[in-house]
């Protein structure tokens, strides 16, 4: 285990809260990205991967830039409510970090089902005085108990434009019916004027090498939903997508000389979108 990791390896009824022993995918991001939140079977898993396609790293460290350029635009756009699924292990700059460095008044609820990063999100998501975050620990395929929980709604006004993010989560729903599905019952509940933010994987740059990625996650017992980008406009149906549409990560509105802007194709495995609901 990393030294700096904390070890809540029980619940508050004596049961096993964290299994050490078995690669979880928020953590093997966290290593990936450089974070020390993970475990041995995680970094094993990690340096799997990378060895499979070394531009993994470039592929992840550009998901998260694209993070930030999606919710500074949804900020400057004047949206203030934020709803972050799957937020995985807190990686500064955070969402609320970059939405309230716009708008200090920025409200940010973020979700997860993962034990450690419910730990580490409660010591380390800290925001304005003048804003507002919250933290649920849930399963995002309970949009109803999500979107009715206190921490929600004692955070964001649902009658008022929301921006939702579901950054690299929509890939571990298999059935992409199911994950049609899943998006839909969330926006059905926001107002009009709230935003869909999405990245979802794709070995479709890469077929030979990034797809070795999406092997070894399976061969540790997760499995990963492969997309086309025929596959992920469907999320997107009777809203009006933000230019430039659904495109690869890098291609999404990047800062003219940034390292996202001179990526090639080859080096990215995700697809992002994000659209205004009318």
């Amino acid at each position: 285990m990393s030294e700096d990791l904390a070890q809540p390896d029980a619940g508050v009824d004596g049961g096993p809260l964290i299994d050490t022993g078995v690669a979880h995918s928020a953590r093997v991001y966290d290593y990936v990205l450089g974070g020390k939140d993970n475990y041995p079977v995680d970094r094993e898993a990690a340096e799997q991967m990378l060895s499979g396609w070394p531009s993994l790293r470039t592929s992840m460290q550009e998901n998260r830039r694209f993070m930030h350029r999606s919710v500074r635009y949804a900020a400057e756009q004047g949206i203030d409510q934020f709803l972050d699924i799957g937020t995985g292990i807190p990686t500064s700059p955070n969402l609320h970090e970059i939405a309230q460095s716009v708008n200090p008044a920025a409200r940010v609820v973020y979700v997860d089902e993962d034990p450690i990063v419910f730990v580490h999100a409660a010591t380390r998501l800290t925001g304005t005085p003048e804003g507002r975050i919250s933290y649920l620990r849930a399963d995002m395929h309970d949009p109803d108990a999500i979107l009715a929980s206190t921490e929600l709604t004692g955070t964001i006004d649902l009658a008022r434009p929301v921006s939702l993010s579901l950054i690299a989560v929509l890939q571990f729903v298999l059935d992409k019916d199911e994950a049609y599905a899943l998006v839909r019952r969330y926006l059905d509940r926001l107002a009009p004027g709230s935003l869909l933010t999405i990245t979802t994987a794709t070995s479709q740059t890469d077929p030979d090498d990034a797809s070795t990625v999406t092997a070894e996650y399976v061969r540790r017992g997760i499995p990963v939903r492969d997309s086309t980008r025929a596959d992920v406009e469907p999320f997107f149906e009777g809203l009006e997508l933000v230019d430039p549409g659904v495109t690869l990560i890098h291609r999404w509105r990047p800062v003219p000389g940034s390292v996202g802007a001179a990526l090639q194709d080859s080096e990215v495995a995700m697809y992002a979108g994000v659209a205004r609901k009318p």
